[in-house]
Protein backbone atom coordinates (compact mmCIF):
# COMPACT_ATOMS: atom_id res chain seq x y z
CA UNK A 1 0.00 0.00 0.00
CA UNK A 2 1.14 3.50 -0.84
CA UNK A 3 -0.68 4.80 1.54
CA UNK A 4 -0.85 3.62 5.59
CA UNK A 5 -3.36 3.60 7.95
CA UNK A 6 -3.39 3.96 12.08
CA UNK A 7 -6.11 4.65 14.36
CA UNK A 8 -5.29 6.80 17.77
CA UNK A 9 -8.58 7.30 19.70
CA UNK A 10 -11.12 9.15 17.47
CA UNK A 11 -8.27 10.28 15.22
CA UNK A 12 -7.18 8.32 12.09
CA UNK A 13 -3.87 9.25 10.87
CA UNK A 14 -3.06 8.85 7.26
CA UNK A 15 0.53 8.51 5.81
CA UNK A 16 1.52 8.97 2.36
CA UNK A 17 3.91 6.30 2.05
CA UNK A 18 6.48 6.36 -0.92
CA UNK A 19 9.68 7.96 0.77
CA UNK A 20 11.50 6.41 -2.30
CA UNK A 21 9.64 9.05 -4.41
CA UNK A 22 9.18 11.49 -1.92
CA UNK A 23 5.41 10.55 -1.87
CA UNK A 24 4.70 11.60 -5.07
CA UNK A 25 1.37 11.10 -6.34
CA UNK A 26 1.03 8.01 -8.54
CA UNK A 27 -2.36 6.32 -10.04
CA UNK A 28 -2.06 4.20 -7.22
CA UNK A 29 -1.43 6.43 -4.43
CA UNK A 30 -4.23 8.14 -5.47
CA UNK A 31 -6.56 5.07 -5.27
CA UNK A 32 -4.72 4.34 -1.92
CA UNK A 33 -6.02 8.02 -0.75
CA UNK A 34 -9.41 7.84 -1.72
CA UNK A 35 -9.70 4.59 0.23
CA UNK A 36 -8.29 6.20 3.01
CA UNK A 37 -10.70 8.86 3.07
CA UNK A 38 -13.48 6.63 2.57
CA UNK A 39 -12.83 4.69 5.73
CA UNK A 40 -12.49 8.21 7.55
CA UNK A 41 -15.96 8.91 6.57
CA UNK A 42 -17.76 5.75 7.23
CA UNK A 43 -16.73 4.91 10.63
CA UNK A 44 -18.86 6.40 12.93
CA UNK A 45 -15.83 6.11 15.76
CA UNK A 46 -13.50 8.29 13.77
CA UNK A 47 -14.19 12.20 14.18
CA UNK A 48 -11.15 14.01 12.33
CA UNK A 49 -8.00 12.69 10.17
CA UNK A 50 -4.35 13.82 10.10
CA UNK A 51 -2.75 13.74 6.74
CA UNK A 52 1.26 13.30 7.07
CA UNK A 53 4.23 11.72 4.50
CA UNK A 54 6.51 9.27 4.93
CA UNK A 55 10.55 10.63 5.18
CA UNK A 56 11.71 13.92 4.32
CA UNK A 57 9.22 15.48 2.05
CA UNK A 58 5.39 15.53 2.61
CA UNK A 59 4.40 15.22 -0.83
CA UNK A 60 6.71 16.38 -4.36
CA UNK A 61 3.44 16.43 -5.91
CA UNK A 62 2.90 14.31 -9.22
CA UNK A 63 5.15 11.73 -10.20
CA UNK A 64 6.61 12.71 -13.32
CA UNK A 65 8.38 9.42 -13.69
CA UNK A 66 5.34 7.92 -13.97
CA UNK A 67 3.73 10.57 -16.46
CA UNK A 68 7.21 10.07 -18.72
CA UNK A 69 5.90 6.40 -18.83
CA UNK A 70 2.47 7.07 -19.82
CA UNK A 71 0.82 6.89 -16.54
CA UNK A 72 -1.37 10.58 -17.00
CA UNK A 73 -4.06 10.46 -14.79
CA UNK A 74 -2.73 10.03 -10.93
CA UNK A 75 -6.77 10.80 -10.01
CA UNK A 76 -10.08 9.23 -8.96
CA UNK A 77 -13.17 9.59 -10.33
CA UNK A 78 -14.73 11.35 -7.14
CA UNK A 79 -11.42 12.95 -5.68
CA UNK A 80 -9.84 14.17 -8.26
CA UNK A 81 -6.08 14.71 -7.98
CA UNK A 82 -4.57 12.36 -5.88
CA UNK A 83 -7.61 11.29 -5.12
CA UNK A 84 -8.41 14.26 -2.71
CA UNK A 85 -8.40 17.44 -4.33
CA UNK A 86 -12.58 17.31 -5.14
CA UNK A 87 -13.48 14.69 -2.96
CA UNK A 88 -16.62 15.95 -0.93
CA UNK A 89 -16.03 15.64 2.76
CA UNK A 90 -17.71 15.78 5.86
CA UNK A 91 -14.95 15.09 8.92
CA UNK A 92 -11.80 17.87 9.50
CA UNK A 93 -8.68 16.92 7.81
CA UNK A 94 -5.46 18.47 9.14
CA UNK A 95 -2.39 18.29 6.76
CA UNK A 96 1.27 17.69 9.34
CA UNK A 97 4.01 18.89 6.70
CA UNK A 98 7.62 18.30 7.03
CA UNK A 99 9.81 19.24 4.74
CA UNK A 100 8.49 20.14 1.29
CA UNK A 101 4.88 20.17 -0.24
CA UNK A 102 5.22 21.52 -3.39
CA UNK A 103 3.50 21.40 -6.48
CA UNK A 104 0.53 19.10 -6.21
CA UNK A 105 2.01 18.85 -2.44
CA UNK A 106 0.63 22.16 -2.26
CA UNK A 107 -2.67 21.66 -3.33
CA UNK A 108 -3.03 18.29 -1.57
CA UNK A 109 -2.40 20.98 1.67
CA UNK A 110 -4.74 23.17 0.29
CA UNK A 111 -7.45 20.70 0.24
CA UNK A 112 -6.96 19.83 4.21
CA UNK A 113 -8.73 22.14 6.48
CA UNK A 114 -5.69 22.84 9.19
CA UNK A 115 -2.38 23.00 8.26
CA UNK A 116 0.12 22.30 11.18
CA UNK A 117 3.95 22.36 9.76
CA UNK A 118 7.42 22.29 10.65
CA UNK A 119 10.31 24.90 10.13
CA UNK A 120 10.99 22.25 7.05
CA UNK A 121 8.31 22.83 5.30
CA UNK A 122 8.14 24.58 1.99
CA UNK A 123 5.36 25.33 -0.10
CA UNK A 124 4.50 26.59 -3.80
CA UNK A 125 3.58 25.93 -7.30
CA UNK A 126 6.26 25.31 -9.76
CA UNK A 127 4.49 24.33 -12.50
CA UNK A 128 5.32 27.31 -14.49
CA UNK A 129 8.80 26.20 -14.67
CA UNK A 130 7.97 23.24 -16.58
CA UNK A 131 5.26 25.22 -18.75
CA UNK A 132 2.97 23.27 -16.65
CA UNK A 133 -0.43 25.03 -15.08
CA UNK A 134 -1.58 23.93 -11.54
CA UNK A 135 -4.18 22.35 -11.76
CA UNK A 136 -5.46 20.92 -9.62
CA UNK A 137 -7.03 24.01 -7.27
CA UNK A 138 -4.09 25.53 -6.40
CA UNK A 139 -4.18 28.75 -8.74
CA UNK A 140 -7.92 29.53 -7.05
CA UNK A 141 -7.04 28.11 -3.44
CA UNK A 142 -3.85 29.94 -2.81
CA UNK A 143 -5.20 33.45 -2.92
CA UNK A 144 -8.16 32.33 -0.96
CA UNK A 145 -5.48 31.50 2.14
CA UNK A 146 -2.79 33.60 1.18
CA UNK A 147 -2.55 37.29 0.29
CA UNK A 148 -3.33 37.62 -2.99
CA UNK A 149 -0.36 39.41 -4.56
CA UNK A 150 1.91 36.84 -2.16
CA UNK A 151 -0.10 33.93 -4.15
CA UNK A 152 0.31 35.68 -7.67
CA UNK A 153 3.87 35.87 -7.06
CA UNK A 154 4.27 32.06 -6.09
CA UNK A 155 2.13 30.73 -9.04
CA UNK A 156 4.31 33.21 -11.59
CA UNK A 157 7.26 32.82 -10.67
CA UNK A 158 7.07 28.93 -9.16
CA UNK A 159 9.29 30.00 -6.68
CA UNK A 160 8.85 28.42 -2.89
CA UNK A 161 7.26 29.96 0.40
CA UNK A 162 8.94 28.90 3.52
CA UNK A 163 7.33 27.94 6.55
CA UNK A 164 7.89 31.17 9.15
CA UNK A 165 6.17 33.22 5.89
CA UNK A 166 3.49 30.28 5.28
CA UNK A 167 2.90 30.61 9.00
CA UNK A 168 2.96 34.91 9.05
CA UNK A 169 0.39 34.72 5.94
CA UNK A 170 -1.94 32.56 7.22
CA UNK A 171 -1.78 29.35 5.55
CA UNK A 172 0.00 26.92 8.47
CA UNK A 173 -1.84 27.39 12.05
CA UNK A 174 0.90 25.91 14.03
CA UNK A 175 4.44 26.37 12.88
CA UNK A 176 6.61 23.53 15.35
CA UNK A 177 10.42 22.63 15.19
CA UNK A 178 11.30 19.67 13.56
CA UNK A 179 9.85 16.30 13.57
CA UNK A 180 7.17 17.82 15.80
CA UNK A 181 4.65 18.20 12.99
CA UNK A 182 2.44 15.37 13.60
CA UNK A 183 2.30 15.65 17.42
CA UNK A 184 1.34 19.31 17.00
CA UNK A 185 -1.56 17.73 14.95
CA UNK A 186 -2.40 15.64 16.83
CA UNK A 187 -2.58 18.10 19.72
CA UNK A 188 -4.91 20.18 17.25
CA UNK A 189 -6.85 17.12 16.32
CA UNK A 190 -7.78 16.53 20.05
CA UNK A 191 -8.36 20.31 20.26
CA UNK A 192 -11.07 19.98 17.98
CA UNK A 193 -12.65 16.45 18.97
CA UNK A 194 -13.39 18.05 22.49
CA UNK A 195 -16.14 19.81 20.34
CA UNK A 196 -19.37 17.88 19.83
CA UNK A 197 -18.82 16.16 16.34
CA UNK A 198 -21.67 17.31 14.84
CA UNK A 199 -21.56 20.84 15.21
CA UNK A 200 -17.68 20.71 14.22
CA UNK A 201 -19.11 19.03 11.01
CA UNK A 202 -22.16 21.25 10.15
CA UNK A 203 -19.34 24.64 11.27
CA UNK A 204 -16.85 23.63 8.56
CA UNK A 205 -19.75 23.13 5.87
CA UNK A 206 -20.77 26.60 6.45
CA UNK A 207 -17.53 28.09 6.78
CA UNK A 208 -16.35 26.26 3.17
CA UNK A 209 -20.02 27.50 2.01
CA UNK A 210 -20.13 30.79 2.97
CA UNK A 211 -16.66 31.89 2.30
CA UNK A 212 -17.87 33.32 -1.52
CA UNK A 213 -21.25 34.13 -0.60
CA UNK A 214 -23.18 37.22 -0.04
CA UNK A 215 -24.29 38.00 4.18
CA UNK A 216 -28.03 36.79 2.43
CA UNK A 217 -27.13 33.61 1.33
CA UNK A 218 -24.24 33.04 4.36
CA UNK A 219 -27.23 33.65 6.75
CA UNK A 220 -28.63 30.76 5.02
CA UNK A 221 -26.60 28.48 4.84
CA UNK A 222 -25.48 28.68 8.25
CA UNK A 223 -29.50 27.90 9.19
CA UNK A 224 -29.41 24.86 7.09
CA UNK A 225 -26.54 23.90 9.21
CA UNK A 226 -28.57 24.48 12.42
CA UNK A 227 -31.66 22.44 11.34
CA UNK A 228 -28.98 19.65 10.66
CA UNK A 229 -27.94 19.74 14.76
CA UNK A 230 -30.71 20.65 16.42
CA UNK A 231 -32.79 17.09 17.52
CA UNK A 232 -29.71 15.72 17.58
CA UNK A 233 -28.59 13.79 21.46
CA UNK A 234 -25.58 15.65 21.40
CA UNK A 235 -27.70 19.22 20.73
CA UNK A 236 -29.23 17.96 24.11
CA UNK A 237 -26.10 16.88 26.07
CA UNK A 238 -24.56 20.15 25.36
CA UNK A 239 -26.40 22.42 27.49
CA UNK A 240 -27.21 19.70 29.99
CA UNK A 241 -23.97 19.30 30.99
CA UNK A 242 -23.25 23.22 31.10
CA UNK A 243 -26.12 22.92 33.84
CA UNK A 244 -24.89 19.92 35.29
CA UNK A 245 -21.45 21.55 35.54
CA UNK A 246 -19.58 18.28 33.64
CA UNK A 247 -17.68 17.71 30.94
CA UNK A 248 -20.09 16.95 28.08
CA UNK A 249 -19.83 12.97 26.75
CA UNK A 250 -20.70 13.45 23.13
CA UNK A 251 -21.57 10.64 21.06
CA UNK A 252 -22.20 12.00 17.46
CA UNK A 253 -25.70 11.17 17.42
Amino acid sequence: MTVDFEVRDRIAIITLNRPEARNAVSQQLAEDLEAAIDRLEADEDLWIGILCGNGPAFCAGADLKAIASGETRLTTRRGGFAGLVRRTRSKPLIAAVEGPAVAGGTEIVLSCDLVVASTTARFGLPEVKRSLIANAGGLFRLPRALPRNVAMELALTGDDLDADSAYRHGLVNRLVQPGEALVAAMQLAEAVNANAPLAVRASRKVVLAAHLLEDDEAFQVAADATRDVVGTEDFQEGPRAFVEKRAPRWTGR
